[in-house]
């Protein structure tokens, strides 16, 4: 299986997810140190396809999350096209950041994460 995939998905703004919204975070470990979505589920863009038992059940389409969109993008496409209700979260923990969502982890820097 292969995430490369150009397909259009869904995005969500971050102002439209509630601050504590179950989301799945695929950045990479060192960048989830440095701060995370307070209920953001952690699994590395890498290891989703292994992982997929692991995903967090949501009560409608599972918001996934990266630094600023792309990867999440291409996570949302390969769930979609397997059956799984999925989001992309429209500019990433940047934007959850910026919008002063509450995080936790790192020292709360937004300009790093």
């Amino acid at each position: 299986a292969c995430l490369d995939g150009v397909v259009e998905t869904a995005e969500i703004p971050v102002t439209d997810l509630p601050d504590d919204a179950v989301v799945l975070d695929v950045r990479e470990p060192g960048e989830w140190a440095l701060g995370h979505a307070l209920n953001a589920v952690h699994i590395p863009l890498g290891e989703v396809i292994a992982r997929l038992a692991e995903l967090p059940v949501t009560d409608g389409p599972l918001p996934v999350i990266c630094r600023s969109g792309a990867r999440s993008a291409r996570v949302v496409a390969y769930l979609l096209a397997n059956g799984i209700d999925a989001v992309n979260v429209d500019g990433g923990t940047l934007a959850w950041a910026a919008a002063g969502k509450p995080m936790a982890g790192g020292d709360g820097d937004p300009t790093v994460i």
